[in-house]
């Protein structure tokens, strides 16, 4: 029975290099190097390179959405702050000297088979986070929660890919500004 611990190990490697050097960059060698861990070690955690990058995506998934999340909530108090608050936290986020994109995103643009289990791994993710706006949307009391989750998501996935992009974290603000607009048309007049 393998080591408990020496998998998650293996796993916040992976992640790390995944998200520096891309997945079909990083070789199963690089990644056993860098945990210190044998090919037999690495395999009896894993029976292969892909099902390492699953591991790795649903690892990344579970912190990620905490840590977004809870700073997201840590921002604001109110539904609508927190809509808003979203876009401080995509900013935290690209000032991080380790924010190299979207790890889904990055995953989904080197595996374009469509049915690659990876896809669905980055759908979920993505689907749960329009979920969250979505059900903020519904506790600010917009007129159409659906359609304001939705241009509040595609605006932080913009705001994502041009800090990935330009290396640059203002596309949060721009984002941030131009959902103020949004929340101004689709929530009740504030008192």
């Amino acid at each position: 029975m393998p080591r408990p611990g020496r998998r998650d190990h293996i796993i916040e490697v992976a992640i790390e290099l995944f998200c520096k050097k891309g997945f079909h960059a990083t070789g199963v060698d690089t990644i056993m190097r860098t945990a210190g861990v044998s090919k037999k070690t690495l395999y009896n955690h894993f029976r292969s390179k892909d099902e390492l990058i699953l591991a790795s995506l649903q690892q990344y998934d579970g912190v990620f959405r905490n840590n977004f999340m809870r700073n997201v909530e840590r921002l604001a108090d109110t539904p609508r702050d927190k809509l808003l608050a979203i876009f401080d936290s995509a900013r935290n986020w690209f000032d991080d000297q380790n924010f190299f994109g979207c790890m889904f995103v990055n995953v989904v643009g080197e595996y374009s088979d469509p049915t690659n289990p990876v896809r669905e791994v980055s759908k979920n993710f993505k689907q749960m986070l329009r979920r969250y706006m979505y059900e903020l949307s519904c506790e600010a009391g917009a007129d159409d929660p659906d359609k304001l989750a939705d241009e509040i998501a595609i605006l932080l996935e913009g705001a994502i890919v041009t800090a990935q992009v330009t290396g640059s974290s203002s596309g949060a603000e721009t984002a941030k500004r131009i959902a103020t607009q949004l929340l101004e048309s689709h929530l009740p007049t504030q008192n």
